[in-house]
């Protein structure tokens, strides 16, 4: 009896701060681990941008020359104004891959080793979310290295001033890689998934081409990219690699981020989500 009533009142105090911090490190250098050990992934979010970069944007830079628009102060080139755009291809990425590892957990039953933990589920959640978003940002400053090797440079502030762009913009995209992971049961039926998310997000935004000249050209497909919130996540991260803010780009990325982190812990609610009805939750 006494046994069961210290673990009563653990259970009503909680845990302590030390305690949280302990599990938090445990899943990022989960995540960690398993970003050193899958090489190929690195590999692949770095080629996969550097090919636009390298190939695309070099055979029409003289060719789309983008006019003045914020944040840029003069005439740019093709290159630098996809830049930004495939920093969040990286980001877009990543949460998918991210996601499709909750998906391969799940089904070889290693999910269940994270969510019977004693600890909150929302905190689980939010612990694999902060260390996906972690290993995007790797990803990007290898990539932003490359760049800069290759002449696209941004100020040099801007390096660090975009940093807090490229966590809410990585919350916000691992968030919805998590959310569509909660309702998909087998590892064979993410990459469709991925294939209508990841390719109509990226097309229909801001990153390739700027929004003005999609207004000229299909105001259906304007509307469309405007209604997209990877769009706001893009000029997010460009304006802050201009040492700017773009408040509106700033209200619609955090409010997404909310939306599809806070629909993801509850998909994973074994008592009310996605996951418990499909039989992928902890027993």
């Amino acid at each position: 009896m006494s046994t069961t009533a210290q673990t009563l009142d653990h259970r009503r105090d909680g845990f302590t701060l030390g305690q949280y911090l302990i599990c938090l490190r445990g899943i990022v250098w989960r995540e960690a681990l398993r970003f050193l050990h899958q090489r190929g992934r690195f590999v692949s979010a770095i080629v996969r941008p550097l090919v636009w970069l390298f190939i695309f944007a070099a055979g029409f830079r003289q060719i789309l020359g983008v006019s003045i628009i914020p944040p840029y102060q003069t005439y740019i080139l093709y290159d630098v104004y996809v830049t930004p755009g495939l920093v969040a291809m990286i980001q877009l990425f990543n949460g998918m891959q991210s996601s499709l590892s909750m998906v391969y957990d799940r089904e070889m039953g290693n999910m269940r080793m994270l969510l019977v933990s004693p600890f909150p589920r929302w905190f689980l959640l939010l612990g694999k979310l902060l260390a996906s978003t972690a290993v995007s940002i790797l990803q990007v400053y290898a990539y932003l290295l490359i760049a800069w090797l290759w002449g696209v440079e941004a100020p040099g502030w801007g390096y660090v001033a975009v940093i807090p762009a490229l966590i809410i913009s990585g919350m916000m995209l691992g968030g919805l890689g998590m959310l569509l992971s909660s309702g998909i049961k087998q590892l064979e039926n993410f990459a469709g998934v991925m294939n209508f998310v990841i390719f109509p997000m990226f097309f229909a935004s801001s990153a390739l081409y700027p929004l003005w000249l999609v207004q000229q050209s299909s105001p259906i497909v304007y509307d469309i990219c405007r209604l997209n919130p990877f769009t706001y996540a893009v000029e997010l991260i460009r304006f802050a690699l201009y040492v700017q803010i773009d408040w509106l780009s700033v209200a619609v990325t955090v409010t997404a981020a909310l939306v599809f982190v806070i629909g993801a812990m509850f998909a994973y609610d074994p008592a009310r989500g996605l996951v418990a009805r499909r039989g992928g939750g902890a027993p």
